[in-house]
């Protein structure tokens, strides 16, 4: 079953330690929101092999989420698990390339060369500037009757689970859900800057079920067969707008799109039809009810077995300018 209290916590980093002799090690952030602290317990080793973890660290993290984020107070705030709104989902948001994705140790002697060394580094930022905010995405647990382990603060209070929530290997496969996922968003108001930091363990499967999340055994990797490039999400004129996406073909072949559909933020579809030849770009209308919109969002191209193939996702920003491609 899902996880079962799904949200965000938002408030700023005070403290934080390392757990690196831990059989599971966790890097321990203490947050205040208002009148009430919470631990952060980020996972940095898996309990199962390969035991390095998935991370990317996005030092400029763009997605249209941010808009909703930005209203939010402080304190934990459940999220509703489904599309359109602040929760969060490696596959189906689009919030960044999974390719980029790489391994790292939990612990390693020496400075900058662990995954607890990467994720310190922009703590730390948060903890020493006064505006800096934190966002943890995961589950909630507590108030518990006790003083948390970590930090000794009063009652035991925080949130877990700050990683990919889908996919799972047998072991976990009751955690699974789509529109849950965990990761860690720091906000520098100063600078006007955001940093994402997402991670996932190296047994979790990258496509899942649309409604249980569980992995779907697949055929042939189906990622960046075609690719997304660019999107006209505001073209000029008023409505109707014909609002279309440009697809590559970088393979040596040509590919049927028959089945085929582009799928916007609210996951509404709309077909593909076609051939793509060999390292040729098609333009494709994206059509109702599917709508990509002036005020951020997502495409996501899916194939004929509804496998996701390439995503991408715009701000508000990006498409302000009206006859203007937004490249990705």
């Amino acid at each position: 079953m899902p996880l079962d209290e799904y949200g965000v916590l938002v408030g700023k980093a005070r403290a934080a330690r390392r757990e690196d002799t831990a059989d599971t090690p966790h890097y321990q952030v203490h947050v205040r929101a208002g009148a009430a602290s919470f631990r952060i317990a980020v996972n940095v080793k898996s309990v199962e092999s390969p035991s390095e973890l998935l991370f990317l660290v996005d030092e400029d993290f763009r997605h249209p989420v941010l808009a909703s984020l930005t209203a939010l107070g402080e304190g934990f705030t459940p999220l509703a698990s489904k599309p359109g709104g602040s929760a969060l989902d490696f596959i189906r948001a689009n919030l960044f390339d999974r390719q980029d994705m790489r391994t790292l140790p939990a612990s390693l002697p020496g400075p900058d060369n662990d995954l607890s060394d990467r994720i310190e580094h922009y703590v730390r930022r948060a903890i020493e500037e006064a505006d800096a905010r934190v966002f943890a995405f995961g589950q909630r647990w507590g108030p518990e009757n006790k003083p948390d382990k970590i930090f000794t603060f009063e009652p035991g209070n925080g949130i877990h689970d700050i990683h990919m929530n889908q996919g799972n290997s047998a072991a976990f496969r009751k955690d699974d859900g789509v529109w849950q996922d965990g990761a860690l968003l720091l906000s520098f108001p100063s600078t006007g800057q955001w940093v994402g930091v997402f991670l996932a363990f190296q047994s979790q499967a990258w496509h899942t079920d649309d409604v249980t999340g569980h992995a779907i055994t697949a055929g042939p990797e189906t990622e960046k067969t075609v690719r997304i490039i660019a999107a006209m999400v505001n073209p000029e004129g008023g409505e109707p707008e014909e609002e279309w996406v440009a697809l590559l073909n970088p393979t040596p072949r040509d590919i049927d799109l028959t089945g085929w559909t582009i799928a916007d933020r609210a996951k509404a579809r709309c077909p593909l039809s076609g051939t793509i030849a060999a390292g040729s770009v098609l333009r494709a209308r994206v059509s109702p009810p599917a709508k990509l919109g002036n005020s951020g969002g997502i495409a996501t191209l899916l194939d004929a077995s509804g496998l996701k193939v390439d995503g991408v996702s715009y701000t508000k920003e990006q498409a302000r300018r009206e006859g203007w491609l937004v490249v990705f």
